[in-house]
């Protein structure tokens, strides 16, 4: 019997009102929290909205997230049976979904030079 992982994800941007969607997702021993995110992507839902690009070697910063209310890396995070919440970083601004402006700020008014 495959077992499940039902994630709670944060979906909206900047300046609507939030909600969350359940997902249900197939637990594989070893699955990181991103993996179940590009999962719901590619299964469920093609407009969810995360980043990410260096896959399980948490070099890169560009996939971190609330999971279950802590700050983690979703590449690097393991997935949990029962249930998960993701959510975007609380201090960063919000741009869609799980996708917050990671710039810090002395990069972002560089692009204005």
């Amino acid at each position: 019997m495959t077992q499940i992982t039902k994630l709670i994800i944060y979906r909206g941007s900047n300046g609507e009102d939030p909600r969350y969607d359940e997902f249900e997702v197939p637990h594989e021993d070893g699955a990181s929290v991103l993996d179940a995110l590009v999962w719901v992507r590619e299964n469920r839902d093609p407009s969810l909205a995360f980043r990410y690009s260096c896959v399980s070697a948490n070099a890169c910063k560009e996939c971190m997230v609330l999971v279950d209310g802590k700050v983690n890396y979703a590449c690097t995070a393991r997935l949990n049976t029962g249930v998960v919440t993701i959510e975007p970083l609380a201090n960063k601004g919000l741009i869609r979904d799980l996708v917050t402006d990671i710039v810090p700020p002395k990069e972002r008014l560089k692009s204005f030079d």
